[in-house]
């Protein structure tokens, strides 16, 4: 169960702590006296507060976890923490792998965050985010429940700056308020874009450009348009190739990704996309503003992203090229049949055996029951939990219901008969009279056979009912890729001549 109040404690504590301890001495038992500077907030902040540990001597903790090595970490939620106000994080905390008094032995570097901007999936990297130094933490071996932990003090002095877009004539940033979400969520909600303008566009005033848009994987921000392309100059398409307008959308939101689909939770992404952002864009920009010439793509979560808005969509649209989707079809959920009866367990196949999330080539590297407890405490830009926002109906408290029960793994039935509407393969199965002719040409998927998260078995079912179906969708399994290895500078030079192609089509 996750706490949903710290217990905030006097200044005082905090000094005397302070005076009570020196980094170079090794502890049997730790905990956290976490301080709000008073020179870093104005105002009281309501937010998950976390102390992030890790043994890399070059890195910030506050970086976050890794999925395939994660290192401890502690979190709880805080209301209306005061300027000035100390937060201890101690056994009371949601801890991974355990609680706090069980940490093992070790050399740490200890650092604090109070996440608040929920429009970042990163929250360490997250603009106005609080954040204190790093401390060094030596913990000896040989703890003892009897032993009173030792008190170490953080500061949160300083602040995630804000992001400056940089000057570049052909690289555009679109930021929009959403009366949709805004009224949806009862506060201002913005909806964002990168945009990258082709060669030449300045010099031809009259002409008017298709359109790709591309969804950003699970983590990934329309930031991306500047941090990781470092462009020198603008695009020049390739042979078979016309100029495109480039749009990155942003599918970050207070649980991790939001994937452009209407919900009872993150609400209603879809429709703000379709009929404010994309409208903006038509107004700011020299586009082809007609399905002809509008096409989406993307990776991972942005590959599912990019195949729901297509199917929920058809007529918006002139095609889809998703690689790597996450689950397009729920009777393989990374190798879970969530519509079973009875109902499966999360954690363990009926065989007793440990599920795996995730591998490294055919090896499993990553276990669901580990993977789903790191997910709970970091609570908030998690992967399983932007799952279940997405997915979920609210429940009282407007969070998503969850899918498994999180002590025994076993899957909630009724929940899962929730999620069917988001199953792409049943959507395509039970609307494919009405869809048929409307997404005929454009449906392009492709995926590795040894994807990284086990998300290739979906694709193989999906394929088999769009076989069934009479589809011409080009469905491809990449054989021996990876997650990463599917969606490379050759398949973006092939999704561009095929979307020139139907562009071009009389």
């Amino acid at each position: 169960m996750l706490r949903t109040i710290c217990r905030y404690r006097s200044v005082s504590v905090l000094f005397a702590a302070i005076a009570g301890w020196t980094a170079s001495a090794p502890v049997r038992a730790v905990e956290f006296d976490v301080r709000l500077d008073p020179a870093v907030a104005k105002e009281p902040v309501s937010g998950r507060l976390y102390v992030f540990l890790t043994r890399d001597p070059k890195k910030e903790p506050r970086g976050g976890i890794g999925w395939f090595d994660p290192e401890p970490f502690f979190g709880l939620d805080v209301k209306a923490m005061q300027p000035g106000a100390t937060c201890r994080i101690d056994d009371s905390a949601d801890g991974f792998p355990g609680k706090l008094s069980k940490l093992a032995p070790g050399h740490y570097r200890a650092q604090a965050l109070l996440a608040h901007n929920f429009q970042w999936a990163e929250q360490g990297n997250a603009p106005g985010n609080q954040y204190s130094s790093v401390v060094d933490i030596d913990v000896a071996a040989g703890s003892e429940p009897t032993v009173a932990p030792v008190t170490v003090p953080l500061v949160l002095d300083q602040i995630v700056p804000e992001k400056t877009w940089p000057d570049i004539s052909w690289i555009k940033q679109v930021a929009i308020e959403s009366p949709l979400l805004s009224k949806f969520h009862h506060r201002r909600v913005m909806e964002y874009a990168g945009v990258v303008l082709p060669a030449g566009y300045d010099e031809h005033p009259d002409r008017r450009y298709p359109v790709i848009y591309e969804v950003t994987g699970f983590g990934g921000t329309y930031w991306q348009v500047v941090t990781t392309r470092k462009p020198k100059a603008p695009p020049t398409p390739g042979p078979g190739e016309t100029d495109f307008i480039r749009v990155t959308l942003d599918g970050q939101c207070l649980w991790g990704h939001h994937c452009y689909a209407d919900s009872p939770v993150n609400g209603p992404r879809g429709q703000a996309l379709v009929s404010e952002l994309i409208p903006e864009i038509d107004r700011r920009f020299r586009t082809v503003a007609n399905a002809k010439g509008r096409f989406v793509t993307g990776h991972s979560s942005g590959g599912w992203s990019s195949l729901w808005l297509q199917v929920t969509y058809p007529d918006t649209f002139n095609g889809v090229w998703s690689t790597s989707p996450d689950p397009v079809d729920f009777r393989d959920f990374q190798l879970i049949d969530l519509y079973a009866d009875p109902p499966l367990n999360m954690f363990t196949d009926p065989q007793g055996n440990r599920r795996p999330i995730a591998r490294r080539g055919a090896v499993p590297a990553v276990w669901y029951e580990n993977f789903s407890r790191m997910d709970d405490v970091l609570k908030y830009g998690g992967q399983l939990r932007s799952f279940e926002a997405v997915f979920s109906p609210a429940d009282a408290n407007g969070e998503p219901r969850k899918l498994w029960d999180r002590q025994t793994g076993r899957i909630d039935p009724e929940v899962a008969k929730a999620w069917r509407p988001y199953d792409i393969g049943l959507r395509l199965q039970n609307n494919w009279p009405d869809l048929a002719p409307r997404l005929r040409g454009k449906l392009h998927i492709a995926t590795g056979s040894l994807d990284t998260f086990y998300l290739n078995g979906a694709v193989e079912k999906l394929a088999e009912t769009l076989k069934r179906l009479g589809s011409d969708a080009q469905i491809t399994i990449v054989p021996g890729a990876d997650h990463g290895r599917v969606r490379t500078p050759d398949y973006i030079h092939q999704m561009n001549r095929e979307a020139t192609a139907r562009y071009e089509e009389k």
